[in-house]
Protein backbone atom coordinates (compact mmCIF):
# COMPACT_ATOMS: atom_id res chain seq x y z
CA UNK A 1 0.00 0.00 0.00
CA UNK A 2 1.24 3.49 -0.90
CA UNK A 3 0.93 6.29 1.64
CA UNK A 4 1.61 9.98 0.96
CA UNK A 5 2.52 11.92 4.11
CA UNK A 6 3.22 15.53 4.95
CA UNK A 7 3.48 17.78 7.97
CA UNK A 8 4.22 21.28 9.05
CA UNK A 9 6.85 22.04 11.69
CA UNK A 10 4.49 21.11 14.56
CA UNK A 11 3.83 17.69 13.04
CA UNK A 12 7.37 17.03 11.82
CA UNK A 13 8.50 14.75 14.67
CA UNK A 14 5.30 12.69 14.52
CA UNK A 15 5.67 12.46 10.73
CA UNK A 16 9.18 11.04 11.10
CA UNK A 17 7.89 8.49 13.60
CA UNK A 18 4.96 7.46 11.39
CA UNK A 19 7.20 7.13 8.32
CA UNK A 20 9.46 4.73 10.22
CA UNK A 21 6.45 2.85 11.59
CA UNK A 22 4.79 2.45 8.18
CA UNK A 23 8.03 1.54 6.44
CA UNK A 24 8.77 -1.15 9.02
CA UNK A 25 5.35 -2.65 8.23
CA UNK A 26 5.99 -2.83 4.49
CA UNK A 27 4.18 0.30 3.31
CA UNK A 28 5.63 2.49 0.58
CA UNK A 29 5.74 6.05 1.91
CA UNK A 30 6.20 9.25 -0.10
CA UNK A 31 7.25 12.20 2.06
CA UNK A 32 5.92 15.58 0.92
CA UNK A 33 7.69 17.61 3.63
CA UNK A 34 8.48 19.48 5.73
CA UNK A 35 11.97 18.37 6.59
CA UNK A 36 12.60 20.12 9.91
CA UNK A 37 11.00 21.88 12.86
CA UNK A 38 11.56 25.26 11.18
CA UNK A 39 8.28 27.14 10.84
CA UNK A 40 6.57 26.47 7.52
CA UNK A 41 3.11 27.03 6.03
CA UNK A 42 1.07 23.81 5.89
CA UNK A 43 -1.40 24.43 3.00
CA UNK A 44 0.99 23.61 0.10
CA UNK A 45 2.25 20.48 1.87
CA UNK A 46 -1.25 19.20 2.58
CA UNK A 47 -2.37 19.99 -0.96
CA UNK A 48 0.56 17.96 -2.32
CA UNK A 49 -0.43 14.96 -0.18
CA UNK A 50 -4.08 15.31 -1.21
CA UNK A 51 -3.17 15.57 -4.90
CA UNK A 52 -1.06 12.42 -4.64
CA UNK A 53 -4.16 10.59 -3.41
CA UNK A 54 -6.48 12.20 -5.94
CA UNK A 55 -4.12 11.43 -8.82
CA UNK A 56 -3.72 7.78 -7.82
CA UNK A 57 -0.07 8.08 -6.80
CA UNK A 58 -0.98 7.07 -3.24
CA UNK A 59 -3.73 4.89 -1.81
CA UNK A 60 -4.11 7.08 1.28
CA UNK A 61 -2.68 10.28 2.67
CA UNK A 62 -1.67 11.44 6.13
CA UNK A 63 -1.31 15.12 7.06
CA UNK A 64 0.03 16.28 10.41
CA UNK A 65 0.25 19.56 12.25
CA UNK A 66 -0.12 20.88 15.77
CA UNK A 67 -3.82 20.08 16.04
CA UNK A 68 -4.38 18.61 12.57
CA UNK A 69 -7.34 20.92 12.01
CA UNK A 70 -5.78 23.28 9.46
CA UNK A 71 -4.15 20.36 7.70
CA UNK A 72 -7.51 18.63 7.31
CA UNK A 73 -9.09 21.80 5.94
CA UNK A 74 -6.25 22.31 3.45
CA UNK A 75 -6.39 18.71 2.20
CA UNK A 76 -10.17 18.96 1.76
CA UNK A 77 -9.71 21.84 -0.69
CA UNK A 78 -8.49 19.29 -3.27
CA UNK A 79 -11.36 17.83 -5.28
CA UNK A 80 -11.93 14.14 -4.62
CA UNK A 81 -10.32 14.18 -1.20
CA UNK A 82 -12.17 13.34 1.98
CA UNK A 83 -9.79 14.25 4.78
CA UNK A 84 -10.80 13.50 8.36
CA UNK A 85 -9.32 14.81 11.59
CA UNK A 86 -8.93 11.73 13.76
CA UNK A 87 -7.25 12.27 17.08
CA UNK A 88 -8.85 9.13 18.54
CA UNK A 89 -9.65 5.58 17.43
CA UNK A 90 -13.42 6.01 17.13
CA UNK A 91 -13.09 8.89 14.70
CA UNK A 92 -10.57 6.96 12.60
CA UNK A 93 -12.93 4.00 12.36
CA UNK A 94 -15.97 6.14 11.49
CA UNK A 95 -14.03 8.24 8.98
CA UNK A 96 -13.23 5.12 6.98
CA UNK A 97 -16.31 2.97 7.53
CA UNK A 98 -18.94 5.69 7.06
CA UNK A 99 -17.23 8.48 5.10
CA UNK A 100 -14.70 6.54 3.02
CA UNK A 101 -12.08 9.10 4.05
CA UNK A 102 -8.88 8.87 2.04
CA UNK A 103 -6.69 11.30 3.99
CA UNK A 104 -6.05 11.10 7.72
CA UNK A 105 -5.26 14.28 9.66
CA UNK A 106 -3.79 14.21 13.17
CA UNK A 107 -2.28 16.64 15.63
CA UNK A 108 1.29 16.14 16.74
CA UNK A 109 0.53 18.23 19.84
CA UNK A 110 -2.60 16.19 20.57
CA UNK A 111 -1.74 12.50 20.15
CA UNK A 112 1.16 10.47 21.48
CA UNK A 113 3.24 8.38 19.11
CA UNK A 114 1.67 5.20 20.51
CA UNK A 115 -1.85 6.49 19.96
CA UNK A 116 -0.90 7.81 16.51
CA UNK A 117 0.24 4.30 15.50
CA UNK A 118 -3.09 2.87 16.66
CA UNK A 119 -5.04 5.56 14.80
CA UNK A 120 -3.06 4.93 11.61
CA UNK A 121 -3.68 1.19 11.92
CA UNK A 122 -7.41 1.72 12.51
CA UNK A 123 -7.69 4.11 9.57
CA UNK A 124 -5.80 1.88 7.13
CA UNK A 125 -7.39 -1.40 8.29
CA UNK A 126 -11.01 -0.25 8.31
CA UNK A 127 -13.03 -0.92 5.17
CA UNK A 128 -15.72 1.40 3.82
CA UNK A 129 -19.12 -0.11 4.64
CA UNK A 130 -20.86 1.18 1.52
CA UNK A 131 -24.65 0.75 1.62
CA UNK A 132 -26.42 3.84 2.89
CA UNK A 133 -23.04 5.51 3.36
CA UNK A 134 -22.25 5.18 -0.35
CA UNK A 135 -25.25 7.37 -1.15
CA UNK A 136 -23.97 10.04 1.23
CA UNK A 137 -20.45 9.98 -0.16
CA UNK A 138 -21.98 10.36 -3.65
CA UNK A 139 -23.84 13.41 -2.35
CA UNK A 140 -20.53 14.89 -1.20
CA UNK A 141 -19.17 14.41 -4.72
CA UNK A 142 -22.27 16.07 -6.15
CA UNK A 143 -21.79 19.12 -3.91
CA UNK A 144 -18.20 19.32 -5.06
CA UNK A 145 -19.21 19.04 -8.73
CA UNK A 146 -21.91 21.70 -8.34
CA UNK A 147 -19.50 24.10 -6.65
CA UNK A 148 -16.96 23.60 -9.43
CA UNK A 149 -19.63 24.33 -12.05
CA UNK A 150 -20.79 27.39 -10.14
CA UNK A 151 -17.25 28.80 -10.12
CA UNK A 152 -16.89 28.59 -13.92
Amino acid sequence: MRIAIGADHAGFELKQHIIAYLSSHGFTVSDHGTNSIQSVDYPPICAAVARAVRDGNADFGIVLGGSGQGEQIAANKVNGVRAALCNDLYLAEMARSHNNANVLAMGGRVVSTDLAEQIVDMFLDTEFEGGRHERRVAQLHEIERAENERQK
